[in-house]
């Protein structure tokens, strides 16, 4: 690649990837301003308005995406990105005239357009950088999902200190920067980016479209629900699991929640550099049984299990001579009783289930007993404490994993598809992005049936191993179309 062209390129990369973390932030926005609003009683939304108004924006940017993927690839991504950008920042510039939930669901529409931008920077990402460097800079500009880890971590803090003086209108200070933020984007790209469009650009509408006949699309639109779409899901579910299960302050939660979002975005150029070296399916491999194994980790709530333990049977007939608080006399025989072990105290860190075992007496003095008669029954105690620390990193583990799923995903596209990257990335990101919808509808309705909050991870668990079994007979039908005499061989064996 002559070095201009390398240099415009690293140029195009900065810009999509700090366009996109900013746009990323203002998709997540409501997360965060909404709950603030409310716990501070200027808005009175009910619980239904705070979940649509937290769900509107992710559903808009995710279905819009195809067909902005669409219009990047028919007119390139510097004009769209500006449009996009100018358009987006002019509700977050109305917000803070917002009185009623309907003036705050339409603006939140509005500006949840931002959630396109993903579409945008990947296909306008993609045709600057040839095939063995896209992995890479595909992650690097998937980096931008870290976004959402700057509104959890910087925004209550950045709402608290705007409030500090005016509690009543401190609040309308926060779009007013997100929106000037967008406009300042939109000059940089004016002056610093160049406009490219891929090969096939000048395709009519079907052709452009034709892709997602194709049955691979919609593989990686479910391997990019998970790894995407649950992503955006937790960052928002785990807020209010911290504080559920673990009593956790709504800003340790937020805390939390942003080391479960930060690093899964950071971790992406990592993914996209694995996915050159060893290959996309070998690091899809990795991702989605690592998913599986955390999420089976993070299925088991705090729970105590009452069950039948060993107990004591009488060898012989006879009569209760003497019942003390550890042993049984019948006749001249003495049966030895178990008592129950005293409990670990609070305060004392668990990490894994501890068992405890005891006998109760249900036989009294000078009764008679006969042959094989239980004299104490046996009771056992498993208790799970499901410390919030180890719990905690399994939650980031799983979030690494995801983000390195996101780049193998996206590194497959251009690869299969090199000039309709931003149709197929479109229809892949839309997929993906209604995960984020519909996570945390699907895990409130599992709460409500389970009354547990780690049946969300039940479903996760689910998910990740439908993916991986997918996967798996996809790879391994291909191969024996490939390689049909070796698996004749295989199959004799």
């Amino acid at each position: 690649m002559p070095k201009s062209n390398l240099k415009q390129s690293h140029i195009i990369l900065a810009l999509n990837t700090l366009a996109f973390t900013m746009c990323f932030a203002c998709w997540t926005l409501n997360g965060v301003l909404v709950t603030y609003l409310v716990e501070n009683g200027i808005f009175d939304f009910s619980v239904v308005e705070i979940g649509w108004l937290l769900g509107i924006p992710v559903l808009t940017g995710s279905l819009l995406r195809l067909p902005v993927g669409i219009m990047t690839d028919k007119f390139g991504g510097k004009k769209v990105f500006i449009i996009l950008l100018i358009f987006c920042s002019i509700p977050l510039f109305i917000l803070p005239l917002a009185k009623s939930f309907l003036a705050f669901a339409i603006l939140s529409f509005l500006f949840g357009i931002v959630g396109t931008s993903f579409a945008v920077g990947v296909g306008y990402t993609s045709v600057w950088y040839p095939k063995e460097w896209q992995g890479r800079a595909l992650g690097i500009f998937g980096m931008g999902n870290a976004g959402a880890a700057i509104t959890t971590f910087l925004a209550p803090t950045l709402l608290n200190y705007l409030s500090k003086n005016n509690p009543e209108n401190g609040w309308k200070i926060l779009p007013l920067i997100y929106g000037f933020t967008l406009i300042v984007l939109s000059i940089l790209y004016i002056l610093l980016a160049k406009n490219k469009k891929p090969q096939g650009s000048s395709k009519t509408m079907s052709s452009l479209l034709s892709p997602l006949k194709k049955g691979r699309v919609w593989r990686f639109g479910l391997y990019y629900l998970l790894v995407f779409g649950f992503f955006v899901a937790y960052s928002q579910w785990l807020v209010p699991n911290f504080m559920n299960v673990y009593n956790t302050t709504l800003v340790m939660a937020g805390m939390f929640a942003s080391f479960f979002s930060l690093p899964s975005g950071v971790v992406r150029a990592f993914g996209g550099y694995l996915s050159d070296k060893y290959g996309a399916r070998k690091v899809m491999y990795w991702v989605l049984g690592s998913s599986v194994a955390f999420s089976f980790l993070l299925m088991f709530p705090k729970m105590d299990i009452y069950t039948q333990g060993q107990g004591i049977l009488s060898t012989n007939a006879g009569t209760i001579t003497h019942i003390d608080k550890d042993k049984i006399l019948v006749n001249n025989k003495e049966y030895k009783v178990k008592n129950k072990e005293e409990e670990v105290p609070k305060d004392q860190t668990r990490f894994l289930p501890e068992k405890n075992t005891w006998q109760e007496i249900l036989v009294k003095e000078n009764q008679k007993v006969n042959k094989k008669e239980l004299l104490a029954k046996g009771i056992t105690e498993i208790r799970f404490e499901a410390n919030m620390w180890m719990y905690l990193a399994l939650v980031i583990f799983i979030g690494i994993s995801w983000g390195i799923g996101k780049a193998a995903v996206y590194k497959h596209i251009p690869e299969y598809f090199p000039n309709e990257v931003g149709v197929v990335g479109g229809m892949v990101g839309l997929i993906g992005g209604l995960g984020g919808f519909i996570g945390p509808i699907i895990f409130g309705y599992l709460l409500n049936c389970t009354g547990l909050w780690t049946s969300s991870w039940m479903f996760i668990f689910i998910i990740s191993l439908l993916c991986l079994i997918c996967m798996h007979r996809v790879i391994v039908k291909m191969n024996k179309e490939k390689m049909p005499e070796i698996f004749k061989d295989i199959e004799k064996k």
